[in-house]
């Protein structure tokens, strides 16, 4: 296949880097993004967060000839323009298209005909057909396709190069850039219309948002009758393949999962109640939690709680939209202290976890880090609802 000149606008984060690194033996990849700290901790070959393999990969990427910059410039010079930013929800939990627009009204000035944009970050419904005909009304010859990504966060490189990767677009020429740039990964392709290509990835996210609240649910309903629910959950799971892929309870955050699931009701013309259901629960979850510790603990405004853990999830050091947060203010109503710790999330609010285990009479897991596994709490008792330590249901 021949060797494209790729740009990625927003290629220093999460979804843009692995993804250009992935780029990076198969075509030229030029990285654009305006955060100038992430941009020059790139060039010097440093990740800026954790993810599987992708320290030697930028390395070598870099040493390839994978260029970063915060100009727009080059981009004129790339055949394709891969644009990693998605659309999220407002206060209002409604699609926002503003950041959306505002790269679009910016990219114009440097794209032109012949060039192929690929959407890569999940949108809202109806999204690239939108960026489509923002160009044709400004008579500009750019096809636009939709290729979403579908990596966990933490695993994006290997999942870039294994994962089969759906494509779409609104013509022949369009598919056609898409099967070149994506085929090149050698990994299986899967040809969708726009829209069923952009349903396909908001249903993934919702059904595994619906799932973890699920079992959120059934672990509320198991404490309120004192009950152990991971005794429960292994029963449910053990040696029986109907039971097999039902979650354990926990915190279910992060940047995709709730705001696609808002998405899906805003395409849906707000009747997705199934996706509200799943929303009250999931969020309704820490204030449960909190709730449960004052029943056991009464005086719990006399007490100091160590919050162990901050990222979304576990080993991972992305914060974005956790629920560790919302866990940590509303303790703070209800706790005398509240200490926060976390040794992955580079956050200056947060304390070492040798204070944090010095001083806190309780402690709470946030994200279920392997490393919490093997910390001595010195008999004071621990709220461990994803049971990573193997002690069941404490509240």
């Amino acid at each position: 296949m021949p060797k494209r000149r790729v740009a990625v606008v927003g290629g220093c984060g999460h979804v843009g880097l692995p993804l250009s690194i992935a780029f990076a033996p198969h075509h030229s990849v030029l990285i654009y993004d305006t955060d100038r700290k992430a941009v020059e901790r790139v060039r010097r070959g440093e990740m800026p967060f954790i993810d599987e393999g992708a320290d030697d990969a930028l390395k070598a990427a870099l040493a390839a000839g994978m260029t970063v910059t915060d100009s727009p410039a080059g981009i004129a010079d790339c055949d394709i323009v891969v644009i990693v930013i998605g659309t999220p929800v407002d206060e209002h939990l409604n699609p926002s298209f503003t950041v959306f627009d505002r790269v679009l009204k910016q990219l114009s000035e440097v794209l032109h005909d012949g060039q192929t944009v690929v959407l890569r970050s999940t949108v809202y419904p109806g999204t690239p057909e939108r960026v489509q005909e923002y160009f044709r009304r400004r008579g500009m010859d750019v096809e636009v396709v939709f290729c979403p990504e579908r990596v966990a966060q933490g695993q994006a490189l290997r999942e870039i190069r294994e994962l089969p990767q759906i494509i779409s677009g609104f013509s022949e020429r369009g598919l056609a850039v898409a099967r070149e740039l994506f085929g090149a990964l050698g990994v299986e392709l899967i040809e969708l219309a726009p829209l069923e290509a952009e349903l396909t990835k908001l249903f993934n996210n919702v059904y595994r948002y619906i799932s973890f609240a699920v079992a959120n649910q059934f672990y509320m309903v198991a404490c309120e009758y004192g009950l152990d629910f991971h005794k429960v959950l292994h029963a449910l799971r053990y040696n029986y393949p109907r039971g097999a892929h039902i979650p354990g309870p926990g915190f279910a955050a992060g940047p995709c999962l709730f705001k696609d699931t808002m998405q899906m009701s805003a395409f849906n013309n707000n009747t997705f109640f199934l996706g509200h259901a799943a929303m009250l629960v999931n969020e309704g979850l820490p204030d449960f939690v909190v709730k449960r510790m004052l029943r056991h603990w009464p005086n719990l405004d006399e007490m100091t709680v160590g919050l162990l853990g901050m990222a979304f999830k576990a080993d991972s050091d992305d914060a974005r939209e956790s629920l560790s947060y919302k866990l940590r203010k509303i303790l703070q109503i209800s706790a005398r202290e509240v200490l926060a710790t976390d040794p992955l999330v580079p956050d200056a609010t947060l304390l070492p976890q040798s204070e944090v285990m010095e001083k806190a009479d309780v402690f709470v897991i946030g994200a279920p880090h392997s490393c919490y596994r093997d910390l001595d709490f010195g008999g004071r008792p621990v709220v461990d609802i994803w049971n990573i330590l193997g002690k069941g249901t404490a509240i």
